[in-house]
């Protein structure tokens, strides 16, 4: 396969919460790991190093955030090779957020960079619906550790 641009994961959602709130559930670990990682090193922080970690995996990765506006965006690196996100939080009417990802620069053959997209707009799409469902409603769905469970053959 060749590719003319490559490939970008892009995924969003409508979030019922003021975007400070929707901002500061993202940077802070407190309330991230109610919808996505388990463990966090530290809050998020321009030019500061954490480390997230998935236990139920075994997996974890490097964070580096590259830029920070508050309330706005979010620029960060992650994973190996590492890719680019970025968040972006758009207020909207009646105390919502319209929250946006976008991940970018994977490596490797053209197919295993589609590969790679594919799976990362699944995997922030579940990110996604677990902080709505988490800021919206206070429920904790799991829906990180259900993506893959023990037993079932990941593909």
């Amino acid at each position: 396969m060749e590719l003319r641009e490559p490939p970008i994961a892009e995924t969003a959602m409508l979030i019922r919460r003021p975007v400070a709130e929707v901002f500061e559930a993202i940077v802070d670990p407190v309330v991230t790991t109610k919808f996505w990682f388990t463990h966090s090193s530290g809050r998020l922080d321009e030019g500061k190093p954490v480390e997230w970690e998935w236990r139920m995996y075994s997996v974890s990765t490097k964070v580096e955030v590259s830029e920070i506006v508050p309330n706005e965006k979010i620029v960060m690196q992650w994973s190996n090779p590492p890719t680019t996100v970025v968040w972006t939080f758009t207020k909207m009417p009646d105390e919502a957020t319209f929250l946006e990802v976008r991940n970018f620069g994977f490596a490797g053959s053209a197919d295993e960079q589609v590969k790679q997209a594919v799976e990362s707009t699944g995997g922030f799409s579940l990110v996604l619906a677990g902080a709505k469902a988490w800021l919206e409603q206070g429920l904790t769905l799991g829906l990180i550790g259900d993506r893959n469970p023990k037993g079932v053959s990941a593909k």
